[in-house]
């Protein structure tokens, strides 16, 4: 069962990471977003929902960070608009 529930946070945490065209503001934006992703579904799987919150964060700040935003762009970030 955790490792179903990682492997759907860390899913979640590439598929929506990052907004924004620099690598610090996708690593934000693919943190916030992996958190918010492995907190509902720590509480869906019943997990610890802090570990879930840390894991989903921490994959999608990675993921933001390292993909490219020619590849994969959701807009500029809400807090530059």
């Amino acid at each position: 069962m955790r490792f179903k529930s990682l492997a759907l946070v860390t899913a979640a945490s590439i598929a929506l990471a990052a907004c924004g065209t620099d690598p610090t503001d996708r690593a934000v934006s693919g943190g916030a977003l992996g958190a918010g992703a492995g907190l509902a579904i720590g509480a869906a799987a019943g997990a610890p929902l802090l570990g879930a919150a840390l894991i989903g964060g921490a994959a999608g700040a990675v993921a933001g960070a390292v993909t490219d935003p020619n590849k994969i762009n959701l807009g500029r970030p809400a807090w530059e608009n």
